[in-house]
């Protein structure tokens, strides 16, 4: 049976890297932003705000790609701005990265148990826009974090991205981990998206484009 293809192989075979670099200046935030779909390492990230860097490792590390993020927001004002708009730079890079889709999975689907808690996300990389939410927490706050903002993250992320994702925690009580299931399932759902499957030829879609 055909394999994916590994980074090695891709780079024995002449295929370009999926990877993309992105700077962007707001009187907001100032976030330079990399990845690179085909590798793993470096992982750094520094956003100024402690509990969403843990996450955006987390997901970096499920999704097995490689991401450098550096953010200076106004934290003075809270924490909102900066894990929106590194959300929208993410997902632009992201979409960037993976050029026009061909030969990629597509879709990814993860069930990802934290302790008492399980979350859900499925994703179609289609090119359209939505984000589906389920998810309650009873801790406002984690660190500097406002729980709130994990919504906001990935609709950011879903909308630049131009992917469909659907996020649900189906049981759970500590925010803590309802949020770490999320990140996590994300990033799972997502590497099974963007690999590569030697059997699809061309773009995974009638339409012939995604």
């Amino acid at each position: 049976m055909p394999r994916p293809l590994k980074p090695a192989d891709r780079k024995n075979k002449g295929v370009a890297m999926r990877q993309a670099e992105i700077k962007r200046k707001t009187q907001e935030t100032d976030i330079e932003l990399t990845v690179n779909l085909d590798q793993q390492e470096p992982v750094t990230i520094e956003t100024g705000v402690g509990f969403f860097d843990h996450m955006l490792i987390l997901f970096a590390r499920h999704s097995r790609i490689s991401l450098t993020v550096k953010a200076e927001g106004d934290l003075w004002v809270d924490s909102h701005h900066t894990v929106e708009d590194v959300g929208i730079v993410l997902g632009q890079a992201l979409r960037q990265a993976l050029g026009d889709k061909a030969g990629i999975n597509r879709y990814g689907t993860s069930f990802v148990p934290m302790d008492e808690t399980l979350g859900m996300a499925s994703l179609d990389l289609s090119g359209r826009s939505y984000l589906v939410f389920e998810a309650d927490f009873d801790n406002p706050k984690l660190g500097n974090f406002d729980t709130e903002l994990v919504e906001e993250f990935f609709q950011a992320l879903a909308f630049n991205l131009q992917m469909n994702l659907h996020l649900k925690i189906l049981h759970g009580k500590n925010s803590h981990h309802k949020a770490e299931s999320l990140f996590k399932a994300t990033g799972r759902a997502l590497r099974e998206a963007i690999t590569i499957n030697p059997e699809i030829h061309g773009v995974n879609s009638t339409k012939g484009l995604l």
